[in-house]
């Protein structure tokens, strides 16, 4: 079986939910490789992602394992079933880099989102020409036809809210985001009506950081917390000027999960958000 090049994120996911399992229950990479009959390089390469594993051995993992989690066993094996092509971002793979495509398949098998952002508003929740503006002030400027298709994927990322159950989404927004004028007055006049907009579909929440609250001072960089089917498999995407990354670890996600309660009860209540959004609207 050749290696993967470019394993997903849930791929290498579940690799390392297997490491994590093996570990716990003090087995070496020898002694599985000796269950399944083959060599410690491929276990390696089975816990970085980079072969996959089918139901079966996973199972066999599993009680080797010793694990009695029956629904954590169950969601790993969910992702060793998948296969790429499965989902409409693969239309994008070897158009856009990796990342683009891993934030697409963190919403789409998430339960729940939540998300913070002090600069801009979350991408899923984006306008069209506000997305255009982003991409449009790189340096060095990216060509048209790139970001054609970065604003064509972006938009395609709202689709899990057209599903018979979406995933509710709780989206905390800075007023300063809110205040930037990316593209210009009527730009900036769009994206916000179309936040307000979001705001009234059942699942989507959007709460506002005003200027005037003095509990929540961090600066942070655009993070989105996406649980899982099961606990273990919650994740942090975070977005750095060097590039975005995934966070796993269970320290660190209870850490953002407890800065996102924080920036969600410094927040405003829906209402009053929705007041605000709408006379920084009428401003413009």
């Amino acid at each position: 079986m050749p290696l993967r090049d470019n394993p997903t994120a849930r791929q290498i996911r579940l690799g390392a939910e297997l490491r994590k399992l093996r570990e716990s229950a003090g087995k070496t990479a020898r002694e599985v490789a000796g269950l399944l009959s083959t060599d410690q390089a491929k276990i390696s390469h089975i816990e970085a992602g980079r072969i996959g594993v089918s139901e079966e051995r996973l199972r066999r993992l599993a009680v080797f394992y010793a694990c009695d989690d029956a629904d954590l066993v169950e969601a790993l094996c969910v992702i060793a079933r998948e296969s790429r092509g499965q989902g409409w971002w693969d239309a994008y793979r070897g158009v856009l880099v990796p990342g683009f495509l891993n934030i697409a398949e963190l919403e789409y098998h998430a339960t729940y989102l939540r998300s913070v952002q002090a600069m801009n508003v979350p991408g899923i929740l984006q306008t069209e020409d506000y997305i255009r503006a982003i991409h449009r002030s790189y340096t060095p400027a990216l060509p048209a036809e790139e970001v054609d298709v970065r604003v064509e994927f972006r938009m395609k990322r709202r689709s899990i809210f057209e599903r018979d159950a979406p995933p509710p989404f709780l989206a905390v927004v800075h007023e300063a985001a809110l205040r930037m004028r990316f593209g210009g007055r009527k730009v900036a006049k769009g994206q916000l009506e179309y936040l307000l907009e979001a705001s009234e579909r059942p699942t989507v929440t959007v709460r506002v950081i005003p200027f005037t609250c003095e509990e929540f001072i961090e600066a942070t960089y655009p993070l989105l917390y996406a649980r899982g089917v099961v606990p273990q498999l919650d994740t942090v995407q975070m977005d750095s000027p060097v590039g975005g990354y995934f966070i796993t670890a269970a320290a660190q996600l209870k850490r953002f999960a407890g800065l996102l309660d924080i920036a969600e009860q410094s927040s405003l209540g829906e209402p009053e958000s929705r007041q605000l959004i709408q006379q920084i609207a009428r401003e413009l």
